[in-house]
């Protein structure tokens, strides 16, 4: 998982069905004094205006609930919201991942529309088991690279080319 030497405040998710499990990280996170933030979709019922609010999680068990496609969610009534230009790094989900920092989503655009408020020196990495590794991911022109790639075998080196 990634380091956090430098950062202050992480963004991450919270992995659910067969994705790794993030649990061990956002708990360290927390250990560690840093500030947790976990995202929320809201406009969950339109297509074209869902997005994702960060919020402060202080407990991961206590501070969340399964949202609508049962991924745990901050508790909006607790958690406070944060702007996305405070996240020093963040921890990001994907089907497929390839070695030039291309991720694939899941489709929904959730993070297409997140990562342009995040600030330009944001760390973005991501975990991922090394099967979702693959030669090529299709990279579109808004598309946001990671810069770092985990797996459970240790970091990859990621290429321009």
């Amino acid at each position: 998982m990634p380091p956090l030497v430098t950062t202050r405040t992480v963004a991450a998710y919270a992995g659910f069905d067969t994705e790794l499990d993030t649990l061990p990280f956002l708990a360290a996170v927390l250990a560690q004094g840093r500030r947790l933030l976990l995202p929320r979709v809201v406009d969950v019922e339109s297509r074209e205006r869902r997005h994702l609010v960060l919020h402060q999680v202080g407990d991961i068990h206590r501070d969340t609930r399964p949202g609508r496609w049962g991924i745990r969610e901050p508790d909006a009534s607790v958690c406070p919201e944060v702007d996305p230009l405070e996240v020093d790094l963040i921890l990001l989900p994907g089907v497929a991942f390839d070695r030039r920092g291309g991720r694939l989503g899941y489709g929904a655009g959730f993070y297409d529309r997140l990562l342009p408020r995040l600030r330009p020196d944001c760390l973005r990495v991501a975990a991922a088991f090394s099967v979702q590794v693959v030669p090529a991911v299709p990279i579109e022109p808004h598309d946001q690279r990671v810069e770092r790639l985990f797996t459970e075998t240790g970091e990859l080196l990621l290429t321009d080319g």
